[in-house]
């Protein structure tokens, strides 16, 4: 017993020093590590854990050589040590001696044939697991089978988890691979390595969680190549190119020969248009392996990321010319041809993918979405083809292919663009369609529509329980088209989303965002974003309200710039992106140097701001101000600051809850004509023209909600209101207004068609009338014998008769004894019999 407690004192504090050398590894000590484990094996050179510690801190450091002569110098002393043979051919892959890899994943193959490896140690089943992923073995089979078995036999060990992130991270299962970097941190908080994986499993769902876990990664080790890695990746995403190449010379102090660093650097020298330096950094990137297919396909990703994806493309192809089976390559061409409207080939190597990798979530949701848009009907016009689910085609395809059709003409002749035809406009019936077409991935919220150049993609109003005007959102996506490729795509996100809300605002005052209290609040307090660092504002946003701040200041620059410079600046800003210059540097050379422009920009959005109702006081009361027992101090404060806007808002809120309607009157007209241009959820447009209602003022309801529609684009039940008074007031363009004004909200609703088709009537626009009575049927209406009845009146007296009487037999076989129709029935079948003659007698 004696010998057996001394046996168990020698592993524990073996363990503990192999603990304490890897926590070194963590911390970044590569050097020290490599002394240590060095060290370390002369005193106990059967322990396979030292030069598997060493190795890996040489490989941390680029020193490739040193590494693979000890792995081989190691695996000589034990030839059957799994991890260090798996490390080695890892290694072999990075260095480009892919024979010498296969071997070694044979040799590990030879251990896995007829022996059992249910009780060798975990860290030894992790690496037999993580080679049967390669051999082609089930991936569920692996986790549930090899990876479960080794972490229930050492929860604590990190191999484990990092395999598990690894393996959904390359299937594209996101939340499966957080999950996996989450337990793992449990057992091993501050872990480098699976934070870094953490970051990458929420990079495409929120950036705040993969900048914290990269920030919690470098803490703990500065030198931390793959974190420094995505820090360099997220300042390219922000344009911060000059900080993201300061980034990287921190990883050449560390490793100078990494692969991933020197095509980050081939990227931002592609970014710059340095065709030279992009050239030298890849051959770099190269030099451990020419023919590394992952070096063209890194850029070639972050290529697509920046929106060009035929250079993205390219890159892709590259990849596999050099390894023509490299799954990532294949499965980022196929988006990437996806979004520049070459189907065929990207279908096809998306299904590709699948056959080769059934588990790959990517591929199968685009496999899935292929079936799905196979369906799909189709209108064409002008150089535009729009793809909608053949019922929506059908009730309003037309209005949208009308829309696009002036949005091409208007653009292109104001920016002088000539587009590449056709432009692919594609509108997807549920939101999770759209999600897989635009990103890959089904749970992507928060989108209405997305331009990758020649195709553009968008949420049907039918997939939204919010009302959203589609008409400004592809108004606002085709001017993406016309930008885009005006400059070849290489335009900074902030002046592509500046450009499109400025011409929603051109195109209707209504559509698009609007200044309102809260971003004015915003300006006020200093939250404008410097011009020049404008496209970071997108990416890392403090709260979802920032994000959307970020978009109403692009707009507000672009403003300015027009107003100030003139839209030929702009456009000459433009031109110049096109020819691969940088945006601040275009800017400074159409308009002034770059402190200038923001300083200048700084004072026009404050006059903005402070311009927004003017008469208003917009000062913030105590909230105890607003109690009950706060009434007589409120009062007082009130005197103080009359026509404020919290106090007005809270005084008629007070009296339509105390049913005062005519004080809530007296407040609200008073915010009305303070702030006129108000719009949203709680505008005081909303609350009068309840106000009104009560009081059955009817006449000055439906001209507040006339003056409403003209404000708020999306307030889809003022409108239907406005459209019943002004029926009742036979009143007919406004109904017509209206109903144009609620189609552009909600085109898949009958309420507006019906009120078109009695406005169309009325004034003797037949056509119109038995446009909108047919959109009706498409609808699948419940008295759908009454439009079929209308609809065979309005053809009769068109002198269609023989439609008309397809209609009135519809409404027959519904309504049998349906008096109206049967007269009518023998009107059309005298208008016909009196024809006949007519027909006979022609030549």
């Amino acid at each position: 017993m004696a010998v057996f407690a001394m046996l168990i004192a020698g592993a524990s504090a073996w363990a503990a020093d192999v603990g304490q050398i890897e926590s070194r590894l963590l911390d970044g000590d590569y050097a020290g590590v490599v002394a240590a484990a060095e060290a370390a094996a002369k005193e106990s050179p059967d322990n396979s854990a030292w030069p598997l510690l060493q190795a890996r801190a040489l490989i941390a450091l680029g020193r490739w050589d040193e590494a693979r002569r000890g792995l081989q110098s190691a695996l000589a002393a034990d030839p059957r040590a799994v991890r260090l043979r798996w490390l080695d051919r890892e290694l072999a892959l990075q260095t480009g001696r892919t024979d010498e890899a296969a071997q070694r994943l044979d040799e590990i193959r030879g251990f896995l044939r007829g022996r059992s490896w249910g009780y060798r140690p975990p860290g030894d089943i992790v690496a037999f697991g993580r080679a049967a992923l390669v051999l082609g073995a089930d991936p569920k089979e692996v986790l549930d089978q090899v990876f479960a078995v080794a972490q229930k036999a050492d929860p604590r060990l990190r191999d484990v988890y990092l395999a598990r992130a690894e393996l959904a991270l390359e299937k594209h299962d996101f939340g499966l691979a957080a999950k996996a970097a989450d337990e793992g941190l449990k057992q091993s908080p501050d872990d480098p390595d699976l934070l870094v994986l953490r970051a990458r499993a929420f990079a495409n769902s929120s950036r705040e969680e993969a900048r914290a876990s990269v920030a919690s990664a470098l803490k703990r080790n500065p030198r931390h190549v793959p974190s420094l890695l995505l820090r360099a990746e997220a300042l390219i995403d922000a344009e911060a190119y000059g900080e993201a190449a300061e980034t990287l010379d921190r990883i050449d102090e560390v490793n100078p020969t990494h692969p991933e660093a020197w095509a980050q650097r081939a990227i931002l020298a592609h970014l710059r248009g340095d065709t030279a330096g992009e050239t030298l950094a890849r051959a770099r990137a190269l030099g451990p392996w020419a023919r590394n297919p992952r070096v063209d396909h890194l850029i070639g990703v972050k290529l697509s990321q920046k929106y060009r994806f035929a250079e993205g493309a390219a890159s892709q192809r590259r990849a596999l010319e050099m390894d023509p089976e490299y799954l990532p390559a294949l499965g980022q061409l196929a988006s990437d041809l996806l979004r520049l409207g070459e189907e065929k080939e990207g279908w096809e190597l998306a299904r590709r993918v699948h056959q080769r990798d059934e588990y790959d979530v990517e591929a199968f949701n685009l496999v899935t979405l292929e079936d799905t848009m196979a369906k799909y009907a189709s209108l064409s016009g002008d150089g535009i083809v729009v793809r909608m689910s053949a019922k929506e085609v059908a009730v309003y395809g037309p209005r949208v292919l009308d829309l696009l059709r002036r949005a091409k003409r208007t653009l292109t002749e104001k920016y002088g663009a000539e587009l590449a035809d056709p432009t692919y406009v594609e509108i997807l019936a549920e939101q999770k369609d759209f999600a897989v077409r635009t990103f890959g991935l089904p749970d992507v919220p928060g989108f209405l529509g997305v331009c990758f150049g020649r195709v553009v993609t968008a949420n049907s109003p039918a997939s939204r329980s919010d009302a959203t005007n589609w008409e400004s959102v592809l108004w606002h996506e085709f001017c993406h088209v016309v930008t885009l490729q005006l400059t070849r795509n290489r335009m900074p996100r902030w002046l592509s989303e500046g450009i499109s809300v400025h011409e929603e605002h051109q195109a209707d005052p209504a559509w698009g965002m609007a200044l309102t209290p809260t971003y004015r609040q915003m300006i006020l307090k200093g939250e404008l974003v410097p011009v020049g660092k404008l496209s970071a504002a997108f990416l890392a946003p403090k709260t979802p309200q920032h994000l959307q701040f970020a978009y109403l200041q692009s707009a507000m620059v672009v403003d300015f710039l027009v107003e100030r410079f003139g839209q030929e600046a702009l456009r000459g800003v433009l031109l110049d992106l096109r020819e691969g210059r940088e945006i601040n540097a275009a800017l400074e050379q159409r308009t002034v140097p770059m402190a200038r422009l923001e300083e200048e920009f700084a004072l026009y959005a404050r006059q903005r701001a402070e311009g927004l109702a003017p008469g208003l006081n917009w000062e913030k009361p105590d909230p105890a101000l607003l109690l009950p027992s706060g009434a007589t101090a409120l009062a007082a404060w009130e005197k103080q600051h009359p026509d404020n806007l919290h106090v007005l808002r809270f005084r008629a809120q007070q009296a339509v809850e105390g049913k005062e309607f005519a004080v809530a009157r007296r407040h609200l007209e008073r915010l009305i004509a303070l702030y006129p241009r108000q719009k949203g959820s709680d505008s005081a447009y909303r609350v009068l023209a309840a106000v009104l209602r009560h009081q059955n003022d009817t006449a000055a309801e439906r001209a507040l909600l006339a003056r409403w529609a003209e404000i708020d684009d999306e307030a889809a039940e003022g409108y239907l209101r406005w459209m019943e008074l002004s029926a009742a007031a036979r009143d007919w363009p406004a109904v017509k207004r209206g109903a144009q004004r609620y189609l552009a909200v909600n085109p898949l609703v009958a309420p507006p068609y019906r009120l078109l088709a009695q406005a169309a009537a009325e004034t003797g626009d037949s056509s119109a009338a038995v446009v909108a009575w047919r959109t009706l049927l498409q609808l699948e209406i419940p008295d759908a014998v009454e439009a079929h009845f209308q609809l065979a009146r309005l053809l009769h007296g068109r002198g269609e008769h023989e439609a008309a009487m397809q209609e009135v037999v519809a409404a027959l076989e519904e309504a049998p004894r349906y008096r109206a129709a049967l007269q009518l029935l023998r009107e059309i079948q005298r208008a016909l019999d009196r024809a006949k003659p007519r027909e006979a007698s022609s030549p």
